[in-house]
């Protein structure tokens, strides 16, 4: 299987427990991993043969700057299970979303949220 990676995609959110977050938000890194078959692709060089990874992050823009979550696992497995919803090419996706900057004092690089889906979990 073939994989396309959009890694380091930014948003603004005001995804939180705490009623700040959801007020003043905050910076979202969103990564995928999409599993699919290329080869059409890759042999006629056609985007309609492809999977357009423009479109694929506005989709992942509006949820991630849509209505909030409480819980980044909650917003992770939204995104896992839209992608699957959405683009039926998609055999298998991983999804990573890191709060940068959770409010409390805690001196780190952010707190991730991995998760991995496959479609045969969907059907």
């Amino acid at each position: 299987m073939d994989k396309m990676t959009l890694k380091g995609m930014r948003f603004f959110g005001y995804h939180g427990v705490f009623p700040e977050e959801n007020r003043l938000g905050q910076q979202f890194y969103v990564d995928l991993e999409l599993l699919f078959d290329m080869q059409q692709a890759a042999r006629t060089d056609e985007l309609d043969h492809a999977l357009d990874y423009s479109a694929v992050h506005s989709f992942i823009k509006g949820i991630v700057e849509g209505p909030p979550f409480k819980l980044i696992e909650a917003l992770t497995g939204h995104l896992a299970s839209q992608v699957l919803e959405h683009y039926t090419i998609v055999n298998e996706v991983t999804v990573r979303v890191t709060k940068p900057h959770p409010p409390f004092d805690v001196q780190f690089d952010g707190v991730t949220i991995e998760m991995n889906r496959k479609r045969a979990d969907y059907v």
